[in-house]
């Protein structure tokens, strides 16, 4: 696959969803949002949980942890830039690695990502447990 298929295929997604690691919590807005564009992508809620954990969290958690990080807002073109890069990698050990950590990667965010699903999951018409 290459750069411009990957922007096709999930640029709006992954872009809709970074709202998820910055220093503040998602508001009603940034939560619709992304309820709609993964309505469009219509991912299950299985392959939502693969693009959270190894497409978007090794990225978007370095920017968590970096002390001169961006925390309110994201340049979507240099982010765009440097998830297009890392999901071209993300083959054979690669993924197999990130899908090992992932638990690290996304433990700051597991909290709004559950929110989301959940959202999701009542957009689709499953009651929340």
């Amino acid at each position: 696959m290459d750069a411009q298929t990957l922007v096709d295929q999930r640029g709006d997604l992954w872009l809709a969803l970074a709202p998820l690691w910055l220093d503040r919590e998602p508001s009603e807005r940034d939560y619709t949002r992304m309820v709609a564009v993964i309505e469009e992508h219509g991912l299950t809620l299985e392959e939502l949980e693969w693009v959270f954990r190894l497409e978007l969290a090794p990225v978007l958690s370095r920017h968590q942890m970096s002390v001169a990080g961006t925390w309110h807002h994201f340049n979507d073109y240099q982010l765009m830039q440097q998830l297009v890069s890392h999901n071209l990698r993300l083959k054979g050990w690669r993924r197999k690695g990130w899908a090992l950590f992932s638990g690290l990667t996304t433990m700051m965010t597991r909290h709004r990502w559950n929110e989301l699903i959940e959202r999701v999951a009542v957009a689709r018409g499953h009651l929340p447990h």
